[in-house]
């Protein structure tokens, strides 16, 4: 198996050129934006889009179709990163890095003023789709580009502490898109907490427009960047490649594998906890279909979702400077086997009972999303820290996002039809999240620890 040659960190320079304010702002801001765009589609993909771009006679039916768009982006979030990977590699990441966010809000923007199901027909939901699909590839390049301007900026041995500040952009881009829904929910009430007329007319739109305002941000703070050393020293060698794709594929695909595997069970658990709790929880006990859910109102469950999500940013902070100091590696098996465990006690938290359901829940939701945190945080440094220079936007971007279509994009659709198999018991959820878990445990065997790699090094040895 190949790995970077292991020698102690030596930090990009001696003195960064991006300051440490500058570094954190535009890795957290930007992502946060993203993040932000995203879980707004992911919420409206639950309350909205079911209704009033794929309506159908069976409610399954239309909520399975939401998810599929939703599923959509994830297909080309890979497409994305080779996009983006192959200029960031070969021209810098701070251009890549605003072409992607100028995509993703573009895109958002967009679907707050499309036509319904109603005005077009069968063009709403196409037009829809494709928005997606421009939002999923603008986040296929996002993610790597953010957490390379973090690492690759980081001092000596912090890399894992600033890998965090990409992956805080997530629970905070979360809180946000969700608060902001809750907020104009509670402004256009409807009966006991269901969206109301006003709010699937008009209210819905409000979250994609205001993407406009925070991209604007966004761009402002990312314009400021200058290239980090490493990519620097490394076109000074005159080792960037002219097809970093090929290169990554070539010499480093047994890394692409691993580091796909290493995400799985972040993306099965995070796209349980959020898309597929919120459907399974807000829906009711004695639904006509015969799959109850939990039966909580829209407004109660997202306010209990986004106290969970405030342990996501807690443990994701929490978990870079642990896995500076003991490895990433053993921070990620200890929790990955934590999740396998998690999963088979779905049924214990998971059934209404009553006025039991509520504390269950709420513990679920922290235990889920604290376990969330803990291993989302040092993906920051050590999907990177797999690919040497000159193809590590490729190819760390590539496993982010060839994993997002194995788990994010499988994950809400797969949750479904076992929901609904399971008549209403997530035990077989439960299940799907456990052996998701084993996968990304074997690669993390198979994997080699990364915390002292030589960061501007631009080639791996044996």
């Amino acid at each position: 198996m190949t790995t970077a040659v292991q020698t102690p960190p030596t930090g990009p320079a001696a003195k960064p050129a991006n300051s440490r304010f500058r570094v954190i702002a535009a890795s957290l801001i930007g992502t946060t934006i993203e993040f932000y765009d995203f879980y707004v589609y992911a919420t409206a993909a639950v309350l909205v889009f079911p209704h009033l771009f794929f309506p159908s006679d069976d409610p399954t039916t239309s909520l399975l179709t939401s998810f599929a768009t939703f599923g959509a982006a994830m297909v080309a979030r890979p497409v994305g990163a080779v996009i983006f990977g192959h200029f960031g590699d070969r021209f810098g990441r701070k251009a890549t890095l605003v072409a992607s966010l100028l995509t993703m809000g573009i895109a958002t923007f967009l679907i707050g003023v499309l036509p319904t199901y109603g005005q077009v027909g069968v063009l709403a939901g196409i037009l829809l789709l494709v928005m997606r699909l421009a939002q999923g590839f603008a986040l296929g390049g996002e993610w790597s580009g953010a957490a390379l301007v973090a690492t690759e900026n980081a001092p000596a041995g912090k890399r894992a502490l600033y890998g965090t500040f990409p992956q805080l952009g997530a629970p905070i881009g979360f809180i946000i898109a969700n608060g902001l829904f809750l907020a104009i929910n509670f402004s256009l009430p409807g009966v006991d907490g269901a969206p109301s007329e006003a709010f699937l007319e008009w209210g819905w739109r409000i979250p994609f427009l205001a993407s406009a305002v925070m991209v604007i941000i966004g761009l402002w703070v990312r314009l400021k960047l200058v290239e980090s050393a490493s990519f620097e020293k490394a076109q000074a060698k005159g080792a960037l490649k002219k097809f970093p794709l090929g290169e990554t594929f070539r010499r480093y695909w047994k890394q692409i594998i691993l580091g796909t595997f290493i995400m799985l069970a972040t993306y099965v658990l995070f796209y349980l906890l959020t898309s597929f709790l919120l459907s399974y929880g807000t829906k009711a006990t004695d639904s006509p279909d015969g799959v109850p859910g939990l039966g909580f109102r829209y407004t109660d469950f997202v306010i209990m979702q986004i106290v969970g999500v405030v342990f996501f940013g807690i443990f994701t902070v929490l978990a870079g400077p642990i896995a500076d100091r003991i490895g990433r590696r053993k921070v990620l098996i200890g929790v990955t086997a934590a999740i396998i465990v998690f999963g088979a006690l779905f049924p214990v938290f998971l059934l209404p009972r009553g006025e039991a359901t509520l504390p269950l829940t709420v513990a679920f939701l922290i235990i889920g999303f604290a376990l969330m945190g803990s291993t989302f945080g040092p993906m920051g440094a050590l999907l990177p820290e797999l690919f040497p220079t000159q193809v590590r936007y490729t190819g760390s971007a590539v496993a982010y996002n060839v994993s997002s279509i194995l788990g994010a994009a499988l994950a809400p659709l797969v949750a479904v039809v076992l929901w609904a198999w399971g008549d209403g018991n997530p035990w077989l959820v439960g299940l799907y999240l456990s052996g998701a878990g084993i996968l990304t445990l074997i690669a993390l065997i198979l994997s080699r620890e990364t915390k002292d790699v030589d960061y501007e090094a631009t080639e791996l040895t044996h």
